[in-house]
């Protein structure tokens, strides 16, 4: 249920990406490269600092720390939707973070088989990956720019709402496997393809296909992420996720609130962008 509700998150990010025109994006590099270098510099160093502290090997630590520097970009998008903050500066500023943060995903993911293979020194593949990610996304690029809107072009002329909404569907899905495909977030290929249609004039016809999914699957991905907490565990060892959940809120609440002052953002601002 839980891979299947993922394309909820999937649509979720086409659709921003629909509203961020690459003039707009251009206009947030402050808060995406400024703000969420920042973020993760911190954070991430706070959090492996905490993986020494107990002990974890340096590769662990590592791993485990830029890992739950990472926040959910679906739980937090969605909230501050419902609360109507994304507009809002603070809403700005975490989704430019969220945004980094998707994008700093993809090197992440390539550090742990590297972090593996070490000692055997296989090098060869490696490079292999990084083409097959270079590939996919110049594809992407490509296909957004140069195929997409001759195709939409071509079915908003026969008039049949249902095709319309069917390659809606087939564009999103089918860019975001083969993003899967060589490793890398199918959210950010989804996303990607979204930027790219941001000026297209088709755009509010793909919003209004896509949106009904997206709320149906998104709210999958909320029950099934309630699904998958693990009870036994917290009846077996309370004491310890009791006391990794306060250590991680406070290290992280911290930093965060130090990233909040360095993007102007204060007193109760900086408080709910930390939270």
């Amino acid at each position: 249920i839980l891979h299947f509700a993922e394309f909820g998150v999937v649509l979720m990010l086409f659709l921003i990406g629909l509203e961020l025109d690459p003039a707009r994006l251009w206009q947030m590099r402050r808060a995406v490269f400024g703000g969420g270098a920042l973020q993760m510099g911190l954070c991430g160093a706070l959090l492996v600092g905490a993986g020494f502290a107990v002990s974890l090997p340096w590769r662990g630590a590592l791993i485990a720390g830029l890992a739950v520097a990472l926040s959910s970009t679906a739980i937090a998008v969605q909230t501050m939707k419902e609360r109507g903050l994304l507009g809002a500066p603070l809403g700005r500023s975490a989704f430019g973070i969220l945004l980094f943060q998707d994008i700093a995903a993809i090197p992440l993911v390539g550090v742990v088989p590297l972090l593996a293979v070490e000692a055997s020194g296989h090098t060869g593949s490696r490079w292999v990956g990084f083409a097959k990610v270079v590939a996919a996304i110049v594809g992407v690029v490509v296909l957004g720019r140069y195929a997409t809107r001759p195709a939409l072009r071509y079915i908003a002329k026969t008039g049949l709402r249902e095709l319309s909404t069917a390659f809606a569907l087939l564009l999103v899905v089918g860019i975001a496997q083969v993003m899967e495909l060589v490793g890398v977030s199918m959210g950010l290929g989804a996303f990607l393809a979204g930027v790219l249609l941001a000026s297209s004039e088709y755009r509010h016809a793909l919003e209004t296909d896509i949106e009904p999914f997206k709320g149906l699957l998104m709210g999958l991905f909320f029950i099934a992420v309630g699904m998958s907490i693990d009870f036994g565990l917290l009846r077996s060892q309370p004491a310890l996720v009791l006391g990794l959940v306060v250590g991680f809120t406070l290290l992280k609440g911290g930093a965060l609130l130090g990233v909040g002052r360095g993007l102007g953002l204060a007193g109760p601002q900086g408080a709910m962008f930390a939270a």
